[in-house]
């Protein structure tokens, strides 16, 4: 998910340099190695110089909730990883933990702190009709759907089994928050 509009960063975070690499292209390596296909849903062109399928956005108005219908409607696969281009120490360990759980759920979330990471999860494609109604209704938390689909939440405890820290669900959407990213460990 690379369509935002990057406005707290005040520059597109998809292309801010961790450790020498663009954001997106360490976040589309780990994803290359639990998936099959990595998919880029993004509006600009200069995405495809990644080297990966970009589909662009087909709910522009739709917010994070629009960019996973258009990803996970694009996907090849049944079941769809899908993740932030600003989430820079995603794990292959814990998308195997969420992938061990396919078949119980539409969703497949880690549940952190009480909130959902909806930004780091699985959906399904049968999501795809519910996500598109609730955007045509103009209900555009990510969650809006959840109630119309089996949703299986991973907690702490399973997901720190994995990550102890849960630095996985670190993402920079500020000039701050990608100072404390630098700087850790």
């Amino acid at each position: 998910m690379a369509g935002g509009k990057s406005k707290r960063m005040g520059q597109d975070k998809a292309w801010i340099e961790l450790d020498g690499e663009p954001l997106i292209q360490r976040v589309a390596t780990v994803l290359a190695e639990v998936a099959d296909e990595v998919i880029v849903v993004a509006n600009e062109p200069r995405y495809a110089s990644l080297g990966l399928r970009v589909v662009r956005d087909k709910y522009p108005a739709g917010g994070a909730l629009g960019g996973i219908a258009t990803g996970v409607a694009a996907a090849s696969h049944d079941t769809v990883l899908v993740a932030a281009c600003d989430m820079p120490f995603l794990s292959a360990e814990m998308w195997r933990l969420l992938l061990s759980h396919v078949g119980e759920a539409d969703v497949v979330i880690p549940r952190v702190g009480g909130e959902y990471e909806t930004l780091h999860a699985l959906y399904a494609k049968a999501c795809v009709p519910h996500m598109a109604r609730a955007i045509a209704e103009n209900r555009l938390r990510v969650i809006a759907f959840f109630d119309q689909v089996r949703v299986l939440a991973i907690d702490e405890p399973e997901l720190r089994a994995v990550d102890p820290t849960l630095r996985s669900f670190t993402n920079v959407n500020t000039p701050e928050e990608l100072a404390t990213a630098l700087s850790a460990p």
